[in-house]
C-alpha cells in the first residue's frame, strides 16, 4: 500500500498521470492500473480525470490527508531516533518570503552549517499565507511570522525586529518635500533611521506619489493601508505585486514609491531617497513560528538557537 500512496501523491503534484509515470519512472498503463486497483478497493474515483490538471474528489483529499499525516509521523520517527543517539542529523524544513532569503537567513545558516554540518537544511521559498498553510499541514517545520492568529496551533520564538521605510525614487522626487528628513542607503545601514531625533516623513507630501505595493492578501500591504489611511490618504497603488523585492526592484527603476523593510534597503542603490515612518505598524517584531503539534528535534532546537545569537545581540 505504500507505493500505491507514492503513486497519489505523485498524480496530484504533476497533475497528470504521464508527467507523474515520468517522474516515477513507470509507465502510464502502470500507474494508471495501480490508482485504479485503489479506487475499485474503496469504490469511488480519487481523481476528477475531466479536469486539466487532474483534481482531487472527495476521497482523494482523504487520502492526500492521510499521505501527509504518514509522512509527518515518519518524520518525527526519524528526528526522535536520531535525538536518542545524539547523532545531531537530521532534516529542518523551513519556509521563508524571498525577503527573509534574501536578507535575513543568510548568516544564520553560516553559522549552522559550520557547527551542526550533518543536519539538512530545506528552505521552502513562498509567500506567508502559503507557509501558513504548510506549517498546520506539517509540511514544514519552522516558518516567521510578524501577525499571529490566535486559534492556529502555534508556538512563538524570538526573532527579530524591522522597520518599514518609504522608498522614493529620485525622478519622482522634489527637492522641496521634506528635503532636511530624506536619507540614504547608507544612512539606514548607519541606522540613522532609529534614532530619536531622526525627523519623520509627513506622508501628506507624497500622496501624489505613483505607489507599489503588495496584493492585499499580504501583511505587508495590510500595513501600508492602515500607514496611510491613518495619515488621512486613500492610496490606490499603481502597480501591485507579490513580492517585497520585486517592489523594490520596481521602485528603484523609478516607476513608484514603495514601503519596504530597512533590511531590505541596498546601502549603494543611487538614485533614490528614503524617509522613516512613525507609526506603530512601520515596526515589525518577527518571530519564528513552529506547530504545536509537531515534535520538536534537537536539530530545530539548535537552529533556533542559532537564530537567536545571530539577531540577539543587535
Amino acid at each position: 500500500m505504500q507505493n500505491e500512496l507514492i503513486y497519489i501523491e505523485t498524480v496530484w503534484q504533476k497533475g497528470s498521470f504521464s508527467k507523474a509515470a515520468q517522474a516515477l519512472y513507470l509507465t502510464q498503463p502502470a500507474l494508471s492500473l495501480a490508482i485504479q486497483k485503489v479506487e475499485n478497493e474503496i469504490g469511488m474515483p480519487l481523481f476528477d480525470r475531466s479536469k486539466k490538471p487532474l483534481a482531487l474528489t472527495e476521497a482523494g483529499q482523504i487520502y492526500l490527508d492521510h499521505i501527509r499525516q504518514v509522512k509527518a509521523l515518519e518524520e518525527e520517527r526519524k528526528n526522535r531516533l536520531y535525538d536518542i543517539t545524539s547523532m545531531q542529523r537530521g532534516l529542518i524544513r523551513i519556509g521563508a518570503t524571498s525577503y527573509l532569503i534574501s536578507h535575513i537567513l543568510p548568516p544564520v545558516l553560516q553559522m549552522f552549517h559550520q557547527k551542526y554540518p550533518k543536519i539538512r537544511l530545506q528552505i521552502c521559498e513562498a509567500g506567508s499565507f502559503e507557509l501558513r498553510e504548510m506549517l498546520i499541514e506539517q509540511q514544514l517545520d519552522v516558518i516567521f511570522i510578524s501577525r499571529v492568529d490566535k486559534d492556529l496551533p502555534y508556538d512563538l520564538h524570538p526573532g527579530f525586529q524591522d522597520h518599514l521605510i518609504l522608498c522614493v525614487p529620485d525622478i519622482l522626487h522634489s527637492e522641496e518635500i521634506m528635503k532636511d528628513a530624506a536619507l540614504t542607503g547608507e544612512d539606514i545601514k548607519a541606522g540613522k533611521h532609529l534614532q530619536d531625533d531622526c525627523p519623520r516623513a509627513e506622508l501628506k507630501c507624497f500622496s501624489d506619489l505613483p505607489m507599489i505595493l503588495l496584493e492585499e492578501k499580504y501583511d505587508l500591504r495590510r500595513r501600508a493601508d492602515d500607514i496611510f489611511m491613518d495619515s488621512g490618504i486613500k492610496i490606490k497603488p499603481q502597480l501591485e505585486v507579490a513580492q517585497l523585492l520585486t517592489a523594490r526592484a520596481l521602485s528603484y527603476a523609478g516607476l513608484g514609491a514603495t514601503l519596504i523593510p530597512d533590511r531590505a534597503i541596498l546601502p549603494a542603490q543611487n538614485g533614490v531617497h528614503y524617509y522613516r515612518l512613525d507609526h506603530p505598524q512601520a515596526v515589525r517584531n518577527m518571530m519564528l513560528v513552529t506547530n504545536k503539534r509537531s515534535y520538536v528535534s534537537f536539530a530545530l532546537q539548535r537552529f533556533m538557537e542559532a537564530f537567536s545569537l545571530v539577531y540577539s545581540a543587535e
